[in-house]
This record gives C-alpha cells, sequence and structure tokens, in this order.
C-alpha cells in the first residue's frame, strides 16, 4: 500500500524515463508513479519496453548517470536512464580518433 500525502490521497511522485535508440536520438517518457515504485516499475509503465522490444533481463539502466539494480527504489524528480550496449570499446575509439587527427 502506498503511503498517503498530506491530504489524505496516495503520495505520487514524477519522474523521467529516458531512452537512446541511437545516436542523437533521446525519447523522454514523464510518468507520474505511485510512492515507492521501483526502477522496474518505472520501466514497465514507461512503454519503451515494448516499443524496442526491450526486455528486462540483461538490461543495463541507472539513475542519474549511476548503474542501479531494477529493485532500487525512487524518489521524486528522478531520471531514469536506459543504457545501450558499447558497440565499440571507448579505449579503441579514442585511439582511432588519434589516428585520424595525426594523419588530418
Amino acid at each position: 500500500m502506498a503511503p498517503a500525502d498530506a491530504a489524505g490521497g496516495v503520495a505520487t511522485l514524477r519522474v523521467e524515463v529516458a531512452y537512446s535508440p541511437a545516436p542523437r536520438q533521446v525519447q523522454v517518457v514523464t510518468l507520474e508513479l505511485a510512492a515507492g515504485c521501483s526502477v522496474a516499475d518505472a520501466l514497465r509503465a514507461s512503454g519503451l519496453l515494448e516499443r524496442h522490444a526491450l526486455t528486462l533481463e540483461g538490461l543495463r539502466c541507472g539513475v542519474w548517470g549511476r548503474v542501479q539494480p531494477l529493485d532500487a527504489l525512487l524518489r521524486d524528480g528522478e531520471r531514469v536512464e536506459l543504457y545501450r550496449p558499447l558497440s565499440v570499446d571507448p579505449k579503441e575509439a579514442r585511439r582511432l580518433r588519434y589516428k585520424r587527427q595525426r594523419h588530418a
């Protein structure tokens, strides 16, 4: 049961769920959820999992840039982020950029 707010109603919190399906594309869904909901609850409520054919198994996500478990509880105003797998190792990408700059 969700805790009651000062007015006697059910306490809610506002969170955002963000996902970037491709570079320079960001989809943000703003939700009002019952207090005490988890990261997994927010992901399910956002509809982004179904829209992008994602499952919770093996999914990396975080809150404000910090990786969090799916059962982490959310607070009002937080931003849940879904992370894509890296396509290139960051160290290798840095080496490739350096090579291109050196030859230019």
